[in-house]
């Protein structure tokens, strides 16, 4: 497992941990936090997924979380693969916990398949987190989700109007889960693009992360 880390000018504030969408790499993700216009010091670590063959692309290998086996969200979702790619977020976590974070200053974020993985594991770690950001995504495996996470944790969700990879239903779908199990902090935010990212986004998203580490360092009593 390959993991790149991006370190702030100044002592980072927070950690977040960015995993790619299907096909993509850690460079894409490094991408997109480069263009972040954040305004307080953040640690970013940038995660690979595995290599492995999938279903949906005639079983060509390429980095993916899990298998897809077809283009419908009712299509059987490969659990062995999510829960091994779980593992894997998991041991990133405890890494920067290891490098002087607490659990309270990480956020899980990703984009596509990545966001499910941001979702999936967030809503499962045995220990509390800054947030969780899922940019065109969905919670997979749902039907079996029993969430650890804390209620009030902030998650920031965002999905394009037409999109037609992970289509805003399945992101719709995961956001009333959240809120029937009871989730206080959940931002939905819809913008008129397919599967990709634009710039409202970024700067949307930019201005709510700032917000949640400027609250986190108030509340830890810690200065930049």
């Amino acid at each position: 497992m390959s993991v790149y880390i991006k370190e702030p000018q100044q002592r980072a504030l927070a950690c977040v941990i960015w995993m790619h969408g299907l096909g993509s790499d850690a460079k894409d993700m490094a991408g997109l936090a480069n263009q972040l216009p954040l305004t307080v010091p953040v640690r970013h670590v940038f995660m690979d997924a595995p290599v492995r063959p999938v279903t949906l692309n005639n079983r060509m290998s390429m980095r993916a979380w899990y298998d897809i086996v077809g283009v419908k969200l009712t299509d059987r979702e490969d659990r062995d693969g999510i829960l091994a790619s779980e593992g894997l977020i998991q041991q990133v976590i405890e890494q920067q916990c290891a490098d002087g974070f607490t659990s309270r200053q990480i956020f899980l974020a990703g984009f596509s398949q990545g966001a499910a993985m941001a979702l999936r594991t967030g809503l499962h770690v045995s220990m509390p987190l800054a947030g969780v950001i899922a940019l065109s995504g969905y919670l997979p495996l749902s039907d079996e989700c029993k969430p650890a996470l804390d209620l009030n944790t902030p998650i920031w969700i965002a999905a394009g109007t037409f999109d037609p990879v992970v289509l805003p239903s399945w992101t719709k779908h995961s956001l009333d889960w959240l809120l029937s199990q009871g989730f206080q902090q959940v931002q939905w935010h819809e913008y008129p693009m397919e599967h990709t990212l634009c710039v409202a986004e970024i700067q949307d998203l930019a201005i709510w992360l700032s917000s949640q580490v400027l609250s986190l360092t108030k509340k830890n009593g810690v200065t930049q």
